[in-house]
């Protein structure tokens, strides 16, 4: 089954731009459980997800990109998030689009746009960005990582952790104190190479999913970086990370409520056709239950995450919107993992199936981008609470 585009006006452009993907879903589909088993990151599949060109829409012709906005990128990426049964590639897609690229056109000077940005943009080289630290996730103002000028250079010593495809990345935005400053205004991003002196990427570290897309530690011991690595201004880093956070959870979220519209189709598919007890058990209102449950999931998450990328995309304040659509996208995902499983009861359970992968997978998102415990006190303060 296609999935439905939602409401609204949506041009010539972007409709073939959206169906375009549709090709590729075979190809990234095939040993997509095999590689989630053995934690493989597979870059024949990276090079589908280059060819395809999604990797291209928000970003300028000058820079090889079609020079879309945030609206056609999320429409496009609910498909692939649809047709694309390896989320851990998924999430590295969307890391690639908004880690470094997203800040580097936005903050960057002509001379790392020159350097960089090109090649990020077709996926030749791949990134990621540095901002968690051991005592430090969801409070980014807490990092203790610094950056210390010292002439025409910064020196930056300290840990970074769970970084999303930081064993595989050629260049990290990394988010470091540089001011005696508290809170916001000592942050400051540099875009660092990995091979920089001082800068060590650690090993893959295991986790429950997302096993094809890897994470690991960073470690900056006197790692000596230009003034000119700096993305916008001394100080700004925290303004940055606002809009790329931004950017971050739209791309990723909406991905996932494609994710969950593909499985509630199989669900209801399998209802209709699995018997027991002489019909088909969607006749059960149980099971009929938990599947409509999984519709108004998807549809409430489809809905705030394509009304908050309007308002982003009109130059609006979305910081109350986009913890809203987080917040209800991903606990609408582990709700629709879980129910999935028990539809399909035994069969569900096993891995052959994929769906206890999906679980996995899911479980993650109230944790990372903010968790959900962040993003209920962030909207109990733009409430005034």
């Amino acid at each position: 089954m296609a999935l439905t585009a939602p409401t609204g006006e949506w041009t010539d452009e972007q409709k073939t731009l959206r169906k375009s993907l549709n090709e590729y879903f075979d190809a990234l589909n095939e040993g997509h459980l095999e590689d989630d088993a053995a934690n493989r990151f597979n870059r024949d599949k990276w090079d589908l997800i280059r060819k395809s060109g999604v990797l291209r829409i928000p970003f300028d012709p000058q820079w090889g990109g079609y020079g879309l906005d945030v609206l056609t990128l999320v429409y496009v990426l609910e498909n692939l998030g649809y047709g694309c049964r390896d989320t851990g590639l998924l999430f590295g897609a969307a890391t690639q689009v908004v880690s470094a690229a997203i800040p580097l056109q936005k903050f960057g000077s002509d001379e790392l746009k020159e350097r960089y940005l090109a090649r990020l943009v077709d996926g030749e080289i791949l990134s990621a960005h540095a901002i968690s630290e051991p005592s430090a996730g969801s409070d980014a103002t807490a990092m203790v990582t610094t950056a210390t000028e010292d002439g025409d250079e910064y020196v930056i010593n300290g840990k970074k952790i769970w970084i999303t495809s930081g064993p595989l990345a050629d260049i990290i935005t990394v988010y470091a104190k540089t001011g005696s400053e508290g809170g916001a205004a000592g942050i400051t991003a540099f875009l660092v190479p990995t091979d920089t002196p001082g800068f060590h990427v650690g090993e893959p570290i295991e986790k429950l999913g997302l096993n094809t897309c890897p994470f690991c530690e960073l470690e900056f011991t006197d790692c000596r970086v230009p003034k000119d690595s700096i993305l916008g201004k001394t100080g700004a880093g925290f303004f940055i990370l606002e809009h790329v956070m931004n950017y971050e959870i739209l791309c990723i979220f909406m991905m996932m409520a494609g994710e969950m519209q593909e499985r509630l189709d199989r669900c209801i598919k399998y209802a209709k056709e699995r018997q027991a007890f002489g019909r088909p058990i969607g006749q059960n209102q149980y099971i009929a239950g938990k599947i409509v449950d999984m519709k108004i999931g998807v549809e409430n998450s489809r809905k705030h995450l394509y009304d908050t990328a309007r308002r982003f995309n009109r130059g609006r304040s979305v910081t109350t919107e986009i913890s809203m659509a987080k917040l209800i996208t991903s606990e609408a995902n582990v709700a629709s993992a879980l129910s999935a499983i028990q539809i399909f009861g035994a069969r569900g359970y096993t891995r052959e199936y994929g769906l206890e992968k999906g679980l996995r997978d899911a479980i993650g998102a109230p944790i990372y981008s903010g968790t959900n415990e962040t993003q209920r006190v962030r909207i109990a303060s733009m409430l005034g609470l």
